[in-house]
């Protein structure tokens, strides 16, 4: 009768095993898995975040705003935001906004918003207005990300001054052999004909301009919180590399997201791209 019971123990445990399907799981950059609640501690001692989203995963953004909570509870006044998803030029109408001179509405009709905005990153805009929090746009606009991907780096040199005003400092350093520049001109070459040499530098002009706004938006005891697709910081790259080069001994912790048929384990190919890996399964439903 033991027997029998600890066998039916034993099934309903694989059972319960079984039958659990979570939306997610965080392993460390040792491929550990681990709470949130050791991420979040771990989050509190850095200068700067950046959380690396699948633009469309719902799981990113969910814990996006969760983080955003979390951390202003325990740095209040020390955090700032900022994202890709808002270009510099357009960061006097989030001022604006933010400051209760235009209404929601009026931002919403005038700032270049993504299309999936209301669904996935008006919460973090709704946070840091309810609790006046800085929230930084630090995209390159994309005219001259486009302008880059034509002439080079040489065609922002013919810009105005005032223009010039919503980049870094020209001439903006450029590292062709990064692994993560040489994927995406590799990814050019894959799509037959003639490959444009300047694909990688219209996204490092994106990587190069985030880093230099959250500099300018970030001191000492100060914490920046970035969101950006995770291509912009994977591999401690991109972002990251344009950081280290203005201010090497900052402390900068990482997230991506990774998307795998199961994630109750950290597939190789996927671990060591960041501090920490939001794994979820490649089922899940999508925003947009």
């Amino acid at each position: 009768m033991k027997q029998q019971l600890a066998i039916l123990a034993a099934g309903l445990l694989l059972l319960s095993f079984t039958s659990d399907k979570p939306a997610y799981r965080i392993y460390n950059s040792k491929g550990k898995d681990v709470p949130y609640s050791k991420m979040l501690k771990s989050l509190h001692e850095a200068d700067i975040v950046l959380f690396g989203e699948h633009h469309d995963n719902p799981i990113s953004h969910w814990l996006q705003r969760e983080l955003t909570g979390d951390l202003y509870a325990n740095r209040r006044d020390a955090l700032v935001l900022g994202a890709e998803m808002f270009e510099t030029d357009n960061q006097l109408l989030l001022d604006e906004y933010l400051g209760g001179m235009i209404t929601e509405a009026r931002f919403e009709d005038e700032a270049r918003l993504w299309n999936n905005y209301k669904t996935d990153y008006k919460p973090l805009l709704k946070f840091a207005l309810e609790n006046e929090i800085p929230f930084v746009a630090t995209n390159v606009p994309r005219r001259y990300a486009n302008l880059v991907y034509r002439e080079g780096f040489e065609g922002l040199e013919n810009l105005s001054p005032e223009a010039k005003e919503f980049l870094p400092p020209l001439p903006v350093n450029y590292d062709p052999e990064l692994p993560g520049y040489k994927k995406i001109l590799k990814m050019g070459h894959m799509g037959g004909g003639k490959t444009n040499e300047n694909f990688p530098k219209a996204q490092a002009i994106k990587d190069a301009t985030m880093g230099y706004f959250i500099l300018q938006n970030w001191s000492p005891g100060k914490q920046f919180l970035h969101f950006n697709g995770s291509g912009h910081s994977d591999n401690y790259e991109g972002i990251i590399w344009y950081l280290r080069q203005e201010q090497p001994d900052l402390a900068i912790m990482t997230i991506t997201t990774v998307l795998q048929e199961n994630p109750d384990e950290l597939l190789e190919e996927s671990a060591g791209r960041a501090d920490f890996t939001i794994v979820v399964p490649n089922r899940m439903t999508k925003t947009y």
